[in-house]
């Protein structure tokens, strides 16, 4: 059996995420612990405990949702490590991939997506932004409807093509409203605003890329063993300097998941996708581009042991 690895990005992580991992699996816990050793916060506690408001925050989601996936891939690398062909992650999630596919050890990746949430943090107190999902089938490309916008409020990019019928749009915050009413216009059947502290995804965040460049050089890092299929470009990566450019372009540049989606899909047709860390999201949208996709998510306990089960491989616990 062939897998193809899917790491969730920010917005996924959720108070009690890799708990009972922790408590099951050494290995999960040893993770956890690399991590909070490696960024200097306990951020196990607030995955496992919260509160809510303080894992949000980007500085501590990102480190936490790195956590929780290099925890399961922990447990579950054995038994199917050999049979991963590509992996992929969205937006945070990519800097996940890159420590499952052996690029960049847990505590040197817990570094970086710290003082990347840090970064945009700080970001989206010198440029306030904002974020909104579109979603629904529209009459008029959303690139044309920010353009308009852009021309008329303010600034505001497609931020992640999700699907076909889901893109977030980001910039500044007049930009993002005027787009929202161009897209309800256009047929949106939702236009959600996202409690985000800043405009992810956009131009609003290239002065953070200079620091993301540095925390990017002072950590060591190998080609990944797998290719790692890129949020910019939709393309696999198997460089590590490559890999490491297009990280810094990522602050800036949309999250091309839809490709990245498909390509996966078409290079891997008969391969199970299985999400590792937080929640579903991500083999959602790729059911709904592929229905007939093998697909298993794994970050609780019970899932872990179904995938390792599928493996043959339950007795590792």
């Amino acid at each position: 059996m062939e897998y193809v690895l899917l790491l969730p990005g920010q917005g996924a992580q959720k108070v009690g995420m890799g708990k009972d991992l922790s408590d099951a699996f050494p290995a999960a816990r040893a993770v956890f612990q690399a991590v909070d050793d490696a960024v200097g916060a306990s951020i196990s506690t607030l995955a496992f405990e919260g509160p809510s408001d303080e894992l949000t925050r980007t500085l501590n989601a990102q480190p936490a949702l790195l956590a929780h996936s290099a925890a399961v891939w922990a447990v579950v690398q054995s038994a199917i490590g050999p049979q991963v062909r590509a992996a992929a992650g969205h937006s945070l999630g990519e800097f996940s991939a890159y420590h499952v596919a052996g690029a960049i050890d847990v505590a040197a990746a817990a570094r970086i997506v710290r003082r990347r949430g840090t970064l945009m943090y700080e970001q989206g107190v010198t440029r306030p932004g904002a974020m909104a999902a579109i979603l629904g089938v529209l009459t008029s490309s959303i690139d044309e409807m920010c353009a308009q916008a852009t021309a008329e409020r303010g600034l505001v990019v497609p931020a992640n093509y999700n699907s076909d019928e889901q893109v977030v749009i980001s910039g500044e915050v007049a930009g993002v409203e005027r787009a929202m009413d161009l897209a309800k216009a256009a047929g949106a059947k939702r236009c959600l605003p996202l409690p985000v502290s800043g405009a992810f995804h956009s131009p609003l965040m290239e002065p953070a890329m200079a620091g993301l460049r540095d925390a990017l050089r002072a950590e060591a890092w190998s080609d990944p063993r797998v290719p790692v299929v890129a949020n910019v470009n939709a393309t696999p990566v198997t460089s590590a300097s490559v890999a490491c450019d297009l990280l810094v372009q990522q602050l800036t540049a949309p999250v091309q998941w839809t490709r990245v989606s498909r390509l996966l899909v078409e290079q891997y047709p008969d391969a199970t996708f299985v999400e590792i860390g937080s929640g579903a999201v991500l083999i959602g949208l790729l059911r709904r581009l592929a229905p007939s996709v093998k697909t298993l998510s794994c970050g609780t306990v019970a899932e872990v042991e179904t995938l390792l089960r599928l493996a043959g491989d339950l007795a590792r616990r």
